[in-house]
């Protein structure tokens, strides 16, 4: 990992117009930053805009207002040849290998569809060599290739996907909840080989999950989402060490130990969150999550706190942490 950021992400909205006046404020006044060669973790309550805001990060959504830039350059401002080489440039995970992948192409064709794209061959001879060796990178071998994804395992065709994307020699992908429709046993083989793929091919990832433990596996820095905004942002270790943030203290307290006599002790320190996660159509004024906080004060019911800066790269929205 370097110093040199390559997503930087400021003030990001992404509103979805419904009719009759309605509007869902999905991904709501968002700012990070994700530095070359790292992986930064984005978790959440589903629906809380975690794989809006990456689908807007890259581009596949319009922004309603804020900026990502990509190496310095606004994405949603890009057009032609720049347009081109950023697609080519930046890839996404797509969650269901179910849905993502053509059930009529063979797995040959599949993975090559973006070296057709982009003209990255020069004959059919150094097609099916790339092919064969995108799929040995990923832990498939060359008679995959003419079967079609019905035949294939849901781990399986995760690498198919993951095979697809390194296809276009990225060097930044977005994966969004990459392993959450797999199962456990397999989850961690893909992530290991994500792990493995990072340091070989000096990727950057923005990885969306809400498996907290996982993401702290793959992670060097996590950012906690709540519907739609930003409220905690900091290294890996230190989100789950010290968690500042009531949502976040709640999210942690809820991942199960592996060991009853720890898992008991733990019933009586478990940050248990009442009422309801609110509407992100008609969200409340101030602070999105003080209808469910225990330490919720008036100023938190009017207000809303922007991330503020802790120290030691932790930043937190929340008037209740001293700072």
């Amino acid at each position: 990992m370097t110093d040199k950021v390559i997503l930087d992400v400021s003030h990001l909205k992404k509103y979805f117009e419904l009719g009759r006046n309605q509007v869902l404020k999905a991904v709501d006044d968002v700012s990070f930053q994700v530095r070359e060669g790292e992986t930064l973790g984005l978790v959440g309550e589903s629906g809380c805009g975690k794989t809006t805001c990456g689908r807007t990060c890259l581009g596949m959504y319009n922004k309603t207002d804020g900026m990502v830039r990509y190496n310095g350059k606004d994405i949603h401002a890009l057009k032609g040849a720049e347009l081109f080489a950023f697609k080519k440039e930046v890839q996404m995970i797509f969650q269901d290998p179910y849905a993502s992948l053509n059930p009529r192409m063979t797995v040959s064709d599949i993975v090559a569809e973006g070296l057709d794209v982009h003209h990255m061959v020069k004959d059919k001879a150094q097609r099916a060599e790339r092919i064969y060796e995108l799929l040995n990178m990923v832990g498939l071998n060359k008679e995959h290739a003419n079967r079609f994804i019905h035949e294939f395992s849901g781990g399986q065709r995760q690498r198919i996907g993951i095979a697809r994307a390194l296809a276009m020699e990225p060097k930044f992908l977005v994966l969004d909840e990459p392993i959450s429709a797999l199962d456990v046993s397999i989850q961690a083989q893909v992530v290991n080989m994500l792990i493995r793929l990072q340091k070989e091919m000096n990727l950057t990832y923005l990885f969306i999950a809400h498996d907290l433990s996982m993401v702290k596996h793959i992670s060097e820095r996590v950012g906690v989402m709540y519907l739609g905004s930003m409220v905690e942002i900091t290294g890996s270790d230190e989100l789950y060490s010290h968690p500042l943030h009531p949502y976040t203290q709640a999210l942690l307290s809820a991942i199960p130990i592996p060991d009853p006599d720890i898992e008991t002790k733990r019933e009586t320190t478990r940050v248990r969150l009442q009422g309801e996660v609110p509407s992100p159509i008609n969200p409340p004024p101030g602070c999105k999550f003080a209808g469910r906080c225990p330490y919720a004060t008036d100023r938190c019911r009017q207000e809303a706190p922007g991330l503020k800066d802790m120290g030691g790269g932790h930043f937190v929205a929340c008037f209740a942490v001293e700072g």
